[in-house]
């Protein structure tokens, strides 16, 4: 099983942007306050874990895995949403921002350039069109309900995208629709979404999306 999120280099550069674009977020110290995920990481890959009780857990997800093969759906990783060649367009887009960025020396706190850009292309991988797809991520609500529950919201790789750092490109961001309200208790909480993946192009306030999911099933994730 694949649960990379977004390439390494492109977080990276990701991660810049956000520094150039307002001041850096506050976090925690190394991960001793929570167990809660901080602004841009990835969901953490049991495949890198030696311990007996992360092999538990992989021989787990390696279960549920099964099991929605069983199903009809196939377990995708974030990469795979990436046509051949999108990593290294997405890799120069992101240093022309970066040096466009800096071109104009320091950006002062509220200006127009003060914002978080979505960068990147609406590329998709034809193929996947009407697939029905098992894939983990975080979601970002639009806005939330009676009891918190909601029809239309984004999926993204990293935690804290779209709200407190910059948006992954369009074709990194996919537009989840549920026939049925679901109820998003906590936004730290990653979680799986089996669905339906169409290469259709969904556009809001928060992100543009090159992909949608039309939802049959929403789990938590089990780090």
């Amino acid at each position: 099983m694949r649960h990379l999120l977004v390439p390494f280099a492109i977080l990276g550069l990701l991660a810049a942007c956000g520094e150039a674009a307002g001041p850096e977020p506050q976090t925690t110290s190394a991960s001793t306050a929570s167990n809660e995920p901080q602004v841009g990481d990835r969901i953490p890959d049991p495949e890198t874990s030696n311990d007996l009780e992360d092999s538990n857990r992989l021989a787990a997800a390696g279960a549920e895995a099964n099991d929605a093969a069983s199903r009809g759906f196939r377990e995708i990783g974030w990469e795979e949403l990436l046509p051949d060649g999108e990593e290294e367009r997405l890799a120069q887009l992101y240093q022309q921002q970066m040096a466009m960025l800096y071109s104009g020396g320091p950006i002062a706190e509220g200006s127009a350039a003060d914002q978080m850009i979505q960068i990147g292309t609406f590329n998709t991988v034809p193929e996947l069109n009407e697939i029905k797809v098992r894939i983990p991520g975080y979601t970002v609500p639009f806005e939330f309900g009676a009891n918190a529950e909601i029809k239309e919201f984004l999926l993204v790789p990293y935690y804290g995208a779209c709200l407190h750092a910059p948006p992954p490109p369009p074709n990194q961001t996919v537009f989840v629709i549920a026939e049925d309200p679901i109820r998003l208790r906590d936004l730290a909480q990653a979680v799986w979404i089996e669905g339906t993946l169409f290469t259709q192009t969904q556009e809001s306030e928060l992100a543009d999306a090159a992909y949608t999911i039309r939802v049959d099933r929403v789990e938590t994730y089990t780090y």
